[in-house]
């Protein structure tokens, strides 16, 4: 599994942040992300870094991210819960 977060960033790097976006289909709200199994905490942190990012805002709603590929856009305090959560969780 971490080798393919390695490979999706050197994509993103070179072909921008919206490589990360089709590799989030399964992850329908932020805590879908903590609550993955799989994922590790590094990996479950850099996927909800990225949705907070300012780069999936929507332009007339900047409290909201829409990743693609994602149902519905969230807000970013719903990103920030999962994200405080994470810690809660693994004590970081």
């Amino acid at each position: 599994m971490d080798n393919m977060f390695e490979q999706i960033a050197a994509s993103a790097v070179n072909n921008g942040p919206n490589v990360l976006a089709s590799h989030w289909s399964p992850f329908r709200r932020p805590m879908d992300v903590v609550k993955d199994p799989v994922l590790s905490v590094d990996d479950k942190r850099t996927i909800l870094a990225a949705w907070a990012s300012d780069f999936y805002a929507i332009d007339s709603k900047p409290a909201l991210r829409h990743v693609p590929g994602t149902p519905d856009p969230v807000s970013i305090d719903e990103v920030r819960s999962a994200l405080g959560e994470l810690d809660l969780r693994y004590d970081t």
